[in-house]
């Protein structure tokens, strides 16, 4: 197996507007699809970020507050997950809450050093 890299990307916009008992309702889902990778040994580790951060320039030359992105574009969160290739991470991906608000999946291959 092959691991792979989840970025998610966008769908605060839509978050944001609905009630505690909507957003309560829609983590249910996030945690039952986590739940199904993590039983069947897909899933390897993955956590929601912050939304506050630096980013660092020129090792420490320029830092400044961020990140400052296109909502859509900011990362909120990763998974890691064991696939058999691309495509089948691509195919596992498909079923994300993430898409529900309108948000993004990024799959990147995570490479051996």
């Amino acid at each position: 197996m092959t691991k792979f890299l989840y970025l998610f990307r966008g769908g605060d916009a839509a978050r944001t507007q609905q009630s505690p008992e909507e957003m309560q309702a829609h983590m249910e889902i996030w945690k039952n699809w986590m739940g199904g990778l993590a039983g069947s040994g897909q899933l390897v580790d993955g956590l929601p970020l912050g939304k506050e951060g630096k980013v660092v320039v020129k090792a420490g030359a320029t830092i400044t507050d961020g990140p400052f992105a296109e909502g859509n574009e900011i990362v909120g969160g990763y998974l890691i997950v064991n696939a058999s290739n691309l495509d089948d991470a691509v195919e596992i991906s498909k079923g994300c809450p993430i898409y529900e608000h309108d948000g993004s999946v990024e799959v990147r291959e995570i490479m051996s050093m």
